[in-house]
């Protein structure tokens, strides 16, 4: 090993060493970054609107992601994250963000997984579903309410959906406010190792 001052100089204040160069950068990016380039990271998107006519009115849309038995993947999940909204008097709008490990969708749609690689074919092994109802069953995770615009939700892979397992999430958009039209919107990002 070469031997460097260890004290700094009138000449050299700073004692520098360059040990993040080109060949060997010192940056670390998200798993997400990886996964994508990989063609292993996946999105779902799903939204509900409704037109307060008279009472209180609710715009629910919930999305499950599924990891089925046998699929040979763990699903890690990005972030979840949506918004509610409306078409006016946003200050009379509320909403709720629920995440339920489990449950099950109320006459779900299934949903085709995006690949975030717009130029790899890859499918996901998961199966996905969204429904404008509620979710029935499963474990509460998270529950928080929201204000009128966007929210994310980072888990760079803290939650884990290994086969034969799945999770799911609800946004509601509530309000009174006669002749408001409210959107409720929820989108997952995962991928799958």
């Amino acid at each position: 090993m070469p031997n460097y001052y260890v004290f700094d100089t009138i000449t050299k204040p700073v004692n520098v060493q360059m040990t993040n160069t080109y060949q060997n950068p010192g940056i670390i990016a998200p798993p997400e970054n990886d996964a994508s380039r990989s063609g292993r990271l996946f999105s779902i998107f799903g939204s509900a609107s409704a037109l307060v006519v008279s009472g209180l009115t609710s715009a629910t849309i919930s999305l499950l992601l599924s990891n089925p038995i046998g699929s040979g993947r763990t699903v890690y999940l990005s972030q979840i994250n949506g918004s509610i909204g409306g078409s006016s008097l946003l200050s009379s709008l509320t909403g709720t963000m629920s995440m339920v490990k489990g449950g099950t969708l109320t006459s779900p749609a299934t949903l085709t997984p995006a690949n975030n690689n717009f130029g790899n074919v890859t499918t996901s092994t998961s199966t996905t579903q969204s429904s404008t109802g509620a979710i029935t069953g499963g474990t509460i995770v998270a529950s928080f309410q929201l204000a009128p615009g966007t929210f994310v939700q980072q888990f760079i892979g803290s939650i884990i959906v290994p086969p034969g397992s799945s999770i799911s999430a609800v946004v509601t958009s509530s309000s009174s406010a006669v002749g408001l039209t409210m959107t409720s919107v929820l989108n997952f990002n995962w991928w799958e190792v």
